[in-house]
């Protein structure tokens, strides 16, 4: 048994430094669970709107009748062909921007038909409400009206004169046994609707999509800014180092809310406005642990010898000194992650984040926070749940970064 354990111990601790903080990471569930969740939130958020249930640009096909429905509501709705001409993209402009609805949408109770025209009963979440019909053409469900297409009704027949000169004739059972199939679908909310009417569901995935592209964008710009400061500081000391520190000291004093918002007055609200303010806030961090690493790093032998082999400062720096400080690098860049998901839902939330119609969890959490007092508290709940999965996924990551990495264990 001890033959055993020895050989265990062997094991993980045979490999190179990477390999074993990879096989330290791996064994711990916590990361595993993590990461998994992690990845499947990218995955379905890069998918984006080819999966969502609303696939039109921002989920943000409103239906003011179906304001605030619970999660599981099916809802039958007549599909109109739109008056203009949809253009259509290729699934990747899909996937990055959704595709406008070749349909306008009309909730429904009901319909019925009456010669050459059909009667919808509208959806109506009051039942003790009277009822409100809407009229419209079998020719104008069957056909767009960009078409141009005339039609009439004879002998039971409707006849569609079509702009290109040819002539089509379809019975009055035909043309409505189509209606039916092709024109009244059912709707699954399967997270109810927001008080717009609009895919709680569909918002929170493009949402999510916001949230881990601020993350990446944000931490991007700070490993960028942190980095080259940090190991010019660390590694020049001198005057490079007190005027670097200075900066870093300046902007760490001044509170990372007040300084976003005082960015985002300056460069403009807006989508990629706030990965910049957010990414410019968050390289002091960065800053600060790489110039600590590079001062010790920069002591070693291997720095002296690449000294007096002439190399120059730039490639002792990016070649030898930070792929040395590279593990608490990581481990600051990935505890990054989530303050950068909070801090742009707290902006969101402000109104100086993300701009409507693009949806944001901070935005939803906005729209609906004075829903939790009443009984539909989760309209703000689902969005906030969401966001602290994310968050608790990147700080228990962070952490087993960190243990994995330790040279000490």
């Amino acid at each position: 048994m001890e033959r055993k354990v020895d050989r265990l111990v062997e094991l993980v601790r045979s490999g190179s430094p990477m390999r074993i903080a990879m096989r330290r990471l791996l064994a711990d569930r916590l990361a595993l669970i993590s990461l998994l969740f992690i990845a499947v939130m990218a995955l379905v958020t890069l998918l984006g709107y080819l999966i969502t249930p609303d696939s039109t640009p921002y989920a943000n096909n409103q239906h003011l009748q179906l304001a605030t429905l619970r999660p599981g509501t099916r809802v039958k709705l007549l599909l109109i062909p739109k008056q203009h001409e949809v253009k259509l993209r290729n699934p990747i402009g899909r996937m990055l921007f959704g595709q406008e609805s070749r349909y306008s949408e009309v909730p429904i109770d009901s319909i019925y038909f009456v010669g050459a025209k059909v009667y919808a009963v509208e959806y109506n979440p009051i039942p003790e409400a009277k009822p409100i019909v809407s009229e419209h053409n079998l020719n104008d469900l069957l056909f767009p009206a960009s078409l141009g297409v005339k039609f009439n009704l004879a002998n039971d027949t409707l006849v569609s004169h079509l702009s290109n000169g040819d002539i089509q004739r379809v019975s009055l059972k035909d043309a409505r046994e189509r209606i039916l199939k092709s024109n009244v679908v059912s709707r699954l909310f399967v997270l109810g609707t927001d008080r717009f009417g609009r895919d709680m569901l569909s918002r929170l995935i493009i949402g999510g999509r916001i949230s881990l592209a601020v993350g990446f964008v944000a931490v991007g710009i700070a490993l960028i800014i942190g980095i080259v400061l940090g190991s010019i500081a660390g590694f020049a000391r001198g005057i490079a180092d007190e005027v670097i520190m200075w900066l870093v000291n300046v902007v760490w004093s001044v509170p990372t809310l007040l300084m976003v918002i005082a960015l985002t007055m300056v460069i403009g609200k807006g989508f990629w406005q706030i990965f910049v303010a957010v990414g410019l806030t968050m390289w002091v961090d960065m800053a600060r642990v790489v110039r600590g690493q590079v001062l010790s790093v920069r002591e070693k032998e291997f720095v002296d010898a690449a000294r007096v082999l002439g190399l120059g400062r730039a490639r002792i720096i990016f070649r030898h000194i930070l792929p040395n400080v590279l593990p608490p690098v990581i481990i600051v860049a990935a505890s990054n992650f989530s303050t950068a998901i909070l801090l742009e839902a707290g902006l969101s939330f402000l109104g100086i984040g993300v701009q409507p119609p693009a949806p944001s969890w901070g935005t939803m959490i906005r729209d609906h926070y004075g829903y939790i007092i009443m009984d539909k508290a989760y309209l703000a709940l689902i969005p906030g749940f969401a966001m602290m999965l994310l968050v608790l996924a990147f700080n228990l990551l962070g952490n087993s970064l960190r243990d994995a990495l330790d040279p000490k264990e």
